[in-house]
């Protein structure tokens, strides 16, 4: 159950932004510099580098934009000087967002996160402010027509927290950060196809809001995620079915 919910609720935020191709391939080569830049060019040393990899395969990026993004992270081109910041703020009715960005350029991020933050009627909060409220963990979706009992086998074995079958018959688990990639390995050496992955902030308790707040919170969240610095954006508001069926 709760592993449905964190999951339908990034989903629906993330098929929107998904939409947006530029901004996907943007923020993956981000993500596939800086975790080199962190860990090393070398995919079977860098975990992170690893889900990076598996992320840019799945938006259908070529392996040579996959490579050069590596390879300027590890120091063998010439790029920008990024740094990964994480906003903190309060949007209406007090819904807490957590915003996670890659810049190279602190002083031009944060004015821009504040001015989403202000024209929407929230705030920008000061590390700390709202972060207690989320925790980072592993989400993994695993494509429907698996076989059930071994992927929930296969999972709770290699340390899954949470699992959770859902409408479409895909089994979503959410895991510690530190079991994540080991749950995705020993599932990929049985041939368990993997739809999505990440390690993402979740909110431990999610707050409902009327309809009118609801709708102001999501262009909150849109106006963020479309800043060119935004990797990701998470909120502990838990969108209801009317307020999507009136998105749609």
């Amino acid at each position: 159950m709760a592993g449905h919910s964190k999951w339908a609720n990034i989903k629906h935020r993330k098929g929107r932004q998904d939409a947006k191709r530029g901004k996907v391939f943007s923020v993956l080569i981000r993500e596939l510099t800086v975790a080199a830049k962190l860990g090393g060019g070398v995919p079977e040393d860098n975990p992170r580098l690893r889900t990076a990899i598996d992320k840019a395969l799945s938006a259908n990026m070529t392996k040579d934009t996959i490579e050069r993004a590596i390879q300027r992270g590890a120091g063998g081109l010439e790029g920008e000087n990024l740094e990964e910041v994480t906003f903190e703020g309060y949007g209406p009715g007090g819904i807490a967002v957590m915003i996670e960005s890659m810049t190279d350029n602190n002083n031009r991020t944060v004015a821009e996160v504040r001015h989403a933050f202000t024209k929407s009627g929230g705030n920008l909060g000061t590390n700390g402010s709202v972060a207690y409220l989320f925790e980072k963990k592993g989400l993994i979706r695993v494509q429907s027509g698996q076989n059930e009992d071994l992927v929930m086998e296969l999972a709770i074995d290699a340390g899954a927290e949470d699992m959770e079958v859902n409408e479409d018959a895909s089994i979503s688990v959410t895991s510690s950060p530190e079991d994540f990639e080991n749950i995705k390995k020993v599932l990929a050496d049985k041939e368990i196809i993997v739809e999505d992955s990440e390690v993402a902030f979740i909110p431990e308790n999610t707050v409902q809001a009327d309809l009118d707040t609801s709708l102001k919170v999501f262009k909150l969240l849109e106006s963020l995620e479309d800043l060119d610095d935004t990797q990701a954006v998470t909120s502990n508001v838990d969108f209801s079915d009317e307020m999507l069926e009136h998105l749609d």
